[in-house]
C-alpha cells in the first residue's frame, strides 16, 4: 500500500466504493438496496451503507459475508430490529455467494454525536460505502491515524474479554464456536493493528497486512498475531486456539493497548 490508505493531505481515505464491487457480488448489493428501501422506506431510514470486503472488492464467493449499516432518523426500536432481522434472512437465503448477513442499526443523532466522533463517526466516514440516502461523511470530520483514533476505536478491548469467555462457555456446537472464533480473531487482529497504527502512520483493513504490521513492532507476539489472522479467515472450533485468543493474546493486547493509548471514553 504505497499511500498507506491516506489521502494526499494525510487524512484516512475512504476504503470502499460501489465501483469496487465485483460482478459476483453486484446482485447482492442491488438486492440489499431494494430490501432496505422496501422495509425502511416509510421515513425511518436516514441512510444506508455497505462495508467490509464487498465494497473493498476483496470478497471471496461462498466465504465473505454482507455487512450493512442502517442509520435511522430516530434511535432504533424493537420494530426496526425485527425488520432488520427479516432483511438479513431474506438476503442470506437468496444468495449462495455470501456466507451470512449482518445489519447494524444506529440513530443519526448518535452517529453525529461528539462522543462518537472518533469511533462510529470514523466508521461511517472511512469504512462505510453509501448505499441509500444522505452520505453522513460530508458532515463528519476528516480522520488521521492518531493515538486518539486508536483509543476510541479499540480502547475497550478489555471489556470484550469477559463477554467472549461467557460466549464460549455457552457455545454448544462447532458452528457456534467457529462463528465466535471468527469474530474474536478479527477484533484481536484489528486491535493489534490499531495499536501500532500511529507509529506506522496509515490505515488498512486487510487482516494479513494488519498482522504483518503488528509484527514489525512486537516480534515476540508476531506468531500469535499471524495465527489470529489465519483464524479470522479460516475459523476453528478448537478450544486450544480459542483459549489462546481469550486467555493469552487478548489480555496481553488489552493491557498493552491501555498502556500505550489509554482507555476509550465511557459510553452511557
Amino acid at each position: 500500500m504505497g499511500n498507506k490508505g491516506l489521502n494526499p493531505d494525510g487524512t484516512i481515505a475512504r476504503e470502499g466504493s460501489l465501483d469496487h464491487v465485483t460482478a459476483r457480488f453486484a446482485p447482492v448489493v442491488a438486492a440489499a438496496r431494494a430490501e432496505i428501501a422496501g422495509r425502511f422506506g416509510d421515513g425511518r431510514l436516514h441512510s444506508a451503507y455497505v462495508y467490509g470486503s464487498i465494497p473493498r472488492g476483496t470478497a471471496v464467493p461462498g466465504i465473505s459475508d454482507l455487512d450493512l449499516l442502517l442509520v435511522l432518523a430516530e434511535e432504533p426500536t424493537a420494530r426496526d430490529r425485527a425488520d432488520a432481522d427479516a432483511a438479513e434472512g431474506v438476503l442470506d437465503g437468496s444468495f449462495d455467494v455470501i456466507d451470512g448477513v449482518g445489519v447494524l442499526l444506529v440513530g443519526v443523532g448518535a452517529a453525529l454525536s461528539e462522543l462518537e466522533r472518533y469511533d462510529l463517526g470514523f466508521f461511517i466516514s472511512c469504512l462505510c460505502t453509501p448505499l441509500l440516502g444522505e452520505d453522513l461523511a460530508a458532515r463528519l470530520p476528516p480522520q488521521r491515524p492518531t493515538s486518539l483514533l486508536a483509543r476510541e476505536t479499540n480502547g475497550d478491548l478489555a471489556l470484550a474479554l469477559p463477554r467472549w469467555r461467557d460466549g464460549l462457555l455457552n457455545a454448544r456446537t462447532d458452528a457456534e464456536r467457529r462463528a465466535m472464533c471468527r469474530r474474536i480473531a478479527r477484533r484481536v487482529v484489528r486491535s493489534g493493528f490499531t495499536l501500532v497504527m500511529p507509529r506506522w502512520g496509515g490505515w488498512t483493513s486487510d487482516l494479513h497486512e494488519s498482522a504483518e504490521l503488528f509484527a514489525r513492532y512486537y516480534p515476540r507476539r508476531a506468531a500469535q498475531m499471524r495465527s489470529a489472522a489465519r483464524a479470522a479467515r479460516t475459523p476453528t472450533p478448537d478450544p486450544a486456539g480459542l483459549r489462546a485468543l481469550t486467555e493469552d493474546l487478548g489480555p496481553w493486547l488489552a493491557a498493552e493497548y491501555t498502556a500505550v493509548h489509554g482507555e476509550k471514553a465511557a459510553r452511557p
